[in-house]
């Protein structure tokens, strides 16, 4: 009898283990460098998932970016990546660097937009994109979506990326270190205002920051690639000592997966991330730019998933692929 009780026991022990285990999701979120503002939305994500979904476990990865980042995705060795939408059309399309093969993936959110930085300081001789030529220029650590847009910013200024610069591919941190050290006379960023990076430059004593303006840029770059980017500022006293508002280009950040996560691991994910988005703003500023009305076809060149589409009709906004 006691033996038959033990056994049962053992039984029942072992069906809910075998339970838990299968409600366990381990996720891995791809993001940026750690200058970036990818690397610690990433990393805020990964504790909202794991603190509310019963049974997640998530972690942030550094990578070189959104180029890196679909390409994991679309090889199945990564969950969730935060891409731009100008690499996330030419992964699915198959374009530039993605010539290798599709990235087939969806859309849980579009998030905020990101800003194209074009960094110096005083004293460089550099005023104008076109003032680039003849000048050492990091244009984004190779496998980022800042590398993407920078060659495409230097093109509709009527340069030559390899011809008329001598140029370094460099994360935002190590960009930041050689404008520091004069090892470089600028830099490309694309990323969330502030970014970690950029502030470290300006906050430096004996520099006074310079952003370049390209908004003009931004017609000569739709007509080629689509419409992609838009004109946007970047205020004054975004930085420190930055006196003026700085015309640039900007392109929507999305958070991608691949097309075949399910529908009900898609809906918690997104449901997390609307649902306890203040605790997400205390980890970044760009998170409170992540909002419901971001979500239209036209921000995300990449359908939705149908998870994603299942929360946003639970909050009012019907979108269709």
């Amino acid at each position: 009898m006691k033996r038959w009780i033990w056994g049962v026991a053992l039984a029942v022990g072992l069906a809910t283990s075998t339970g838990a285990m299968a409600q366990q999701q381990n996720l891995s979120i791809v993001t940026g460098g750690t200058g970036g503002v990818y690397y610690p939305l990433g990393g805020g994500l990964a504790n909202l998932l794991t603190k509310y979904v019963p049974g997640w476990q998530a972690t942030a990865e550094v990578t070189g970016g959104s180029v890196d980042n679909l390409k994991l995705i679309g090889a199945g060795k990564a969950d969730i990546a935060f891409t731009m939408a100008d690499a996330s059309l030419d992964a699915m399309n198959g374009q530039d660097k993605f010539r290798s093969g599709k990235v087939m993936q969806k859309t849980l959110a579009v998030l905020y937009p990101n800003s194209m930085h074009i960094v110096t300081i005083e004293g460089s001789g550099i005023n104008k994109v076109s003032d680039l030529k003849g000048k050492r220029v990091s244009t984004g650590s190779q496998g980022s979506a800042t590398e993407v847009m920078a060659f495409r910013v230097i093109e509709a200024a009527g340069l030559d990326k390899d011809k008329d610069m001598t140029r370094e591919r460099l994360g935002a941190a190590e960009s930041t270190n050689a404008l520091k050290d004069r090892k470089i006379d600028a830099y490309f960023w694309v990323g969330g205002v502030p970014t970690a990076a950029v502030t470290d430059l300006a906050a430096t004593p004996g520099i006074k920051i310079k952003m370049i303006d390209h908004a003009d840029l931004v017609d000569k770059m739709n007509a080629k690639y689509g419409p992609l980017y838009a004109k946007g500022v970047i205020k004054a006293g975004s930085y420190p000592g930055q006196d003026k508002d700085n015309a640039q280009a900007n392109v929507w950040n999305l958070l991608v997966v691949n097309e075949k996560m399910s529908d009900q691991v898609a809906y918690n994910i997104v449901k997390t991330v609307f649902e306890h988005k203040a605790e997400w703003e205390a980890v970044h500023k760009s998170a409170a730019e992540v909002l419901l009305e971001n979500q239209k076809q036209a921000n995300s060149p990449v359908p939705f998933h149908p998870g994603a589409l299942k929360y946003f009709a639970e909050k009012g906004i019907k979108l269709t692929n």
